[in-house]
């Protein structure tokens, strides 16, 4: 079940390449909450630290094959956080960390090609990892700026972010957000230059790749002091 979830996320993320990206603390999604019936779509957020939940979440990827069609791919093994402030979004960050050793395309002799040197090269580089170094607001829009590594090559990109909302969690009392994001990066940037083009010039591979984060991320409830 959790896999065809992590693969619903990304095929949500397919189809929804092109969005008008909106922010705010109140901010909710109401095309999910009318399909769920969730009772307390007001909530708003709460300033803290939010851990990602891998059972409902997805650190993904796409690319372009033979010009004809996307190719997605995800991550089994990732670990994030984003730290929000409610008062001031622009103080907020973002970071995460994905095994790249646990790249899963669903194909077994690909995903083995892309642990390879001519991809990811777990060996020398088993980690992704994006640090935000800013965030500013752009009208409606949410632009988090940091520092992306893979192949041991940093570049700085930006990803715009939409907050699908918050919601108290009714067992623990904690607080639950979505989040979700996606980019565009050249793989040549980061030295992953495997690929030949067709007769017709076409890349087998295309150069870009696109980058999709669909998070929900958890803060504990409050401690209550006696």
């Amino acid at each position: 079940m959790k896999r065809i979830f992590i693969i619903s996320g990304l095929i949500f993320a397919v189809f929804g390449a092109i969005f008008s990206i909106g922010f705010s603390t109140s901010a909710v999604n109401t095309s999910v909450i009318e399909r769920f019936n969730i009772p307390n779509k007001k909530d708003v957020g709460m300033t803290g630290s939010y851990t990602f939940d891998k059972a409902h979440s997805a650190i993904g990827f796409r690319v372009m094959h033979m010009g004809l069609a996307d190719v997605p791919g995800y991550f089994k093994d990732f670990k994030g956080t984003v730290n929000y402030d409610a008062k001031d979004v622009t103080k907020s960050s973002v970071e995460f960390t994905a095994m790249m050793t646990s790249v899963d395309t669903r194909i077994e002799g690909r995903d083995k090609h892309l642990r390879s040197a001519d991809f990811f090269d777990v060996e020398k580089f088993p980690e992704m990892t994006f640090k935000s170094t800013k965030v500013e607001k752009k009208g409606k829009k949410l632009m988090v700026t940091g520092d992306l590594t893979m192949r041991g090559v940093t570049k700085s990109i930006t990803f715009p972010f939409t907050v699908a909302g918050f919601l108290t969690d009714q067992r623990s009392g904690g607080m639950k957000m979505g989040v979700f994001a996606e980019t565009t990066i050249n793989r040549r940037d980061f030295g992953v230059n495997y690929g030949t083009n067709l007769p017709n010039g076409t890349p087998m591979l295309s150069d870009n790749v696109v980058v999709v984060l669909n998070i929900e991320a958890n803060m504990p409830a409050p401690a209550t002091t006696k």
